[in-house]
């Protein structure tokens, strides 16, 4: 059975796009470099930034999205994975200008949600005001009768953002000290609020929240697509 060629459609940020390789070598089962898969990475920060386009006052992502997930089909990919859970916002649209599939951050964390916790009530969610706003967890977890708890705005503005996008945020490499303590604050709020799990609902939380740190299940969203992306290259169907 030849096996896929996973294909990371990077970027959104560099950092979250080197987690999710790293992700895929370590829960890949060799014992020599040959039984490791084929990754394809095009790593292209230049895409515009997700969360302004989905609120209404940033530049439209899909072109360049769509023209970076062309160069991966052309060099031999089977499949798109996305190490950035804003740009599901533009999954569909990103889908109808390539002829291979996407799959989906928001139907693997959400599948691995009824698995690990059946008849889970609500659960809370650590993302981007972007990705918040777009309903995009929302959506998919009312279908299966999970309720998702939020930060309030001060909150999501303060310590999730501020975390994330900050001067000496995230994404500008800052993966501890002051970030992990805003992000775990937020997160343990959710838990006194009733959240019965955390979602790594943006790819940089899983940088500075391990399941270490939180009492409730902690669904790292990119550990969760890693194990999808084998999942589906080792089948070979795709």
């Amino acid at each position: 059975m030849k096996e896929g060629v996973i294909g990371i459609l990077g970027g959104m940020g560099p950092e979250a796009t080197l987690d999710l390789f790293q992700k895929v070598i370590k829960n890949t089962k060799a014992v020599r470099d040959q039984d490791h898969l084929r990754v394809l990475i095009d790593n292209n920060p230049k895409i515009p930034d997700r969360t302004p386009a989905i609120l209404g006052s940033g530049e439209n992502p899909v072109p360049m999205m769509i023209e970076t997930a062309k160069n991966l089909e052309r060099a031999g990919a089977d499949f798109i994975v996305i190490p950035c859970v804003s740009a599901h916002y533009f999954i569909n649209q990103l889908g109808e200008g390539i002829a291979i599939p996407v799959i989906s951050i928001i139907e693997e964390v959400a599948g691995e949600i009824e698995r690990r916790l059946p008849g889970i009530k609500r659960t809370g969610l650590i993302a981007t005001t972007g990705t918040i706003r777009a309903g995009l967890f929302q959506d998919r977890l009312r279908g299966i009768g999970v309720e998702v708890l939020v930060p309030p705005p001060k909150d999501q503005e303060n310590l999730v953002m501020s975390a994330i996008y900050g001067e000496s945020g995230i994404k500008a490499g800052f993966t501890s000290g002051e970030n992990k303590g805003k992000i775990l604050k937020a997160s343990n709020a959710l838990i006194k609020k009733g959240a019965q799990g955390i979602i790594g609902g943006c790819t940089e939380v899983p940088l500075v929240l391990q399941q270490s740190d939180i009492e409730a299940p902690f669904f790292d969203s990119l550990d969760i697509l890693a194990l999808a992306a084998i999942r589906l290259a080792r089948s070979g169907t795709h």
